[in-house]
């Protein structure tokens, strides 16, 4: 008696292994990154009031910042902050006051920017993996957005001090200035990303389909 097999009935071929390979970004991540470049775009044009003398206009640009790590995650809210950092750099006016190009990330708030992603990451990575069950309670991620907080904050104190030649008690003294507004702002991103967290539990765990 002669057996015939159907090769498409193998499930353990190499071709079921690709077809089984997690996906590093869904078409809904792409999505959801590019909504959020998007997003904090439109918040760099909010409320852009001048703070102090250095020219770093106060906006809600880094509330998006926050909330894009605090509902993405650490993988895809670096990468939506980064999108939205390389379309300002191409020349797209994505950045406060409709600035764009190289020269914003020379200019004084340069540091600020370059430390955008890392803030972005490091708030998705704590609310992902340290606050993990308590996503839902806003003290939480209020305090995750604190932390990342601290990271932009030093970066642009480091940009301050070599863009402007500033000494570190004067660029922290200027620093300190947009302080309060970003820990409202945290605030804020907080309360809507835990009502977020809530209405969409799965939201971190990211599907491994198209």
């Amino acid at each position: 008696m002669t057996m015939t097999t159907d090769p498409t009935a193998d499930s353990t071929g190499p071709e079921a292994a690709v077809s089984e390979r997690p996906r590093l970004l869904t078409t809904t991540d792409l999505a959801l990154v590019a909504a959020f470049a998007a997003l904090t775009a439109v918040a760099s044009y909010t409320a852009a009031i001048p703070v102090g003398g250095a020219g770093v206009p106060l906006t809600l640009q880094t509330a998006a910042v926050l909330l894009t790590g605090a509902v993405l995650g650490p993988v895809r809210g670096f990468l939506a902050i980064g999108l939205y950092l390389l379309l300002g750099l191409i020349g797209l006016p994505v950045f406060a006051e409709h600035s764009s190009g190289a020269a914003v990330f020379t200019g004084p708030t340069a540091g600020y920017l370059y430390t955008f992603p890392v803030a972005a990451l490091v708030v998705g990575f704590l609310v992902k993996y340290v606050v993990a069950g308590r996503r839902t309670q806003a003290l939480w991620i209020f305090l995750a957005c604190l932390v990342a907080t601290v990271v932009n904050h030093l970066g642009g104190v480091v940009g301050l001090q070599s863009v402007l030649g500033l000494g570190w008690h004067k660029s922290f003294s200027v620093d300190g200035a947009y302080w309060l507004g970003d820990i409202v702002k945290g605030a804020i991103v907080a309360i809507v990303a835990a009502e977020v967290h809530r209405a969409f539990p799965h939201l971190l765990a990211r599907s491994q389909k198209a």
